[in-house]
């Protein structure tokens, strides 16, 4: 059988592009290497979409007009390349569903802080009434969403591995948080090819459209000036230089759009920090843009929960203050988790290295760690560089030895900060196994 669609990958994201697809009376096909989840097979079989898991079947997928391509998987992949040699366009579900609505897209990416900011402006938009979806990189499908409901908004997260695969789709309004080497194993350890795949967030962005992003940022600001995009520019700062959109003074912060002056003491913020300080305002930004009232925006901005696996308090025992910051698999994330701490910390760190440089936290690891434990299959790197900086650093091979050992470390007053700089992989089904173990281990302290 000849199919019009195929769908690689039947994660969350193909399984919902493979049922948008149906419902746009595509023949499709979806095809899967692994072993699909219970549930995305019981999915697959109730819409009746044909599928296959456990390898792939060229014959049927080289001879699709158009492949929906998880974002899990590189362009390098053996099969991706024969695909593309064959002319056959690879998408993203980004790419696929934007095709099929006319909602509003306000989309996220930046090395660090997105998944906040996402979430933090779907808290806004929905306490302020609108009907707004969430999706991208968290939360459900964007595509299934598509298919099945009618929102006036979307909030998009969206990864440099899902912007790759973007071509016509355009985002009402963009947010670039900031970017920090990341994912460079899967750029050929080129920054600028990473820089390149963010930047796609403003691809076909017109007059009218609007681009948020932190006006320190040096390679942002550089890329703006190359680029020059179309949009209307918005910036965030932490100190007012009467450049930027939305900036703090005397411990508030203000935001300043359409003629009109917003502002909020910080300590009535729920997210504290300056990585959160930053959050906030760029979502304030949106906010505003979007006409949300100040009273409406002042709440949503003092009664947001926070991420789970992001700076997470997880409990005190014995003094001991156990943080949960498993969602920190970059470099980067861990310089503004230790950044954020008051106290000395005993640091969990470890897992799979994606071409990690530790020297941006070196100086904070020698003033703040009290100890370093290293949890991963092979820490030789980490040992390599910290060796020798702090007097306390042990190995683990599990997150029970791992959060055994920070009990012994810690003394009391100190935190325990998980917040590991590597993926999870080696040891772990993702960062959220990593996160919810390392919260199990604590709460059985």
């Amino acid at each position: 059988m000849h199919y019009e669609l195929i769908i690689l990958g039947g994660g969350e994201s193909g399984v919902g592009s493979a049922i948008l697809a149906k419902a746009k009376g595509f023949t499709v096909f979806l095809s899967d290497s692994g072993t699909l989840k219970d549930e995305h097979r019981q999915t697959l079989i109730d819409y009746g979409i044909d599928f296959e898991e456990g390898g792939h079947t060229e014959e049927k997928i080289l001879f699709a007009e158009e492949v929906v391509k998880s974002p899990g998987i590189p362009d390098t992949a053996p099969l991706v390349q024969k695909i593309i040699a064959k002319g056959i366009r690879v998408i993203s579900e980004i790419e696929f569903a934007g095709r099929y609505t006319n909602a509003k897209m306000i989309c996220i990416t930046g090395s660090n802080g997105k998944t906040t900011v996402t979430s933090l402006i779907y808290h806004i938009l929905k306490s302020a009434g609108l009907n707004v979806g969430l999706g991208g990189n968290i939360g459900k499908s964007f595509a299934r969403q598509v298919a099945e409901e009618n929102f006036d908004y979307y909030v998009l997260e969206l990864s440099s591995f899902q912007l790759e695969g973007v071509y016509d789709f355009k985002a009402d309004i963009a947010v670039l948080m900031n970017i920090t080497p990341d994912h460079l194993d899967r750029y050929d350890h080129n920054m600028q090819n990473y820089v390149d795949a963010k930047l796609r967030i403003i691809r076909n962005q017109k007059m009218g459209d609007s681009f948020i992003y932190w006006i320190d940022d040096p390679i942002v600001t550089k890329e703006i000036e190359k680029l020059k995009p179309a949009s209307a520019l918005y910036s965030f700062t932490e100190k007012n230089n009467y450049r930027a959109t939305a900036y703090s003074e005397d411990n508030k912060m203000y935001i300043q759009i359409k003629d009109s002056v917003f502002d909020m003491e910080l300590e009535l913020l729920a997210l504290q920090g300056m990585h959160n300080l930053y959050n906030s305002m760029a979502s304030g930004i949106v906010a505003k843009l979007l006409d949300i009232s100040d009273d409406n925006l002042r709440l949503a901005l003092s009664d947001f929960k926070g991420v789970p696996h992001r700076l997470e308090k997880v409990a005190s025992v014995r003094g001991v203050q156990y943080v949960n910051d498993s969602k920190a698999t970059n470099v980067n994330s861990c310089w503004y988790a230790l950044q954020s701490m008051r106290t000395k910390v005993v640091l969990i760190l470890g897992g799979t290295d994606k071409g990690n440089d530790y020297t941006e936290i070196e100086d904070l690891v020698k003033q703040k760690a009290r100890a370093l434990i290293f949890l991963g299959k092979d820490n030789s790197k980490l040992h390599n560089f910290f060796d020798g900086k702090v007097s306390d650093i042990e190995d683990a091979n599990s997150m029970k030895d791992a959060v055994d050992a920070a009990y012994r470390l810690a003394e009391k007053g100190d935190t325990v900060l998980l917040s590991p700089c590597c993926a999870s992989f080696d040891l772990f089904k993702n960062y959220e196994d990593r996160g919810d173990q390392f919260k199990e281990c604590v709460r059985r302290l």
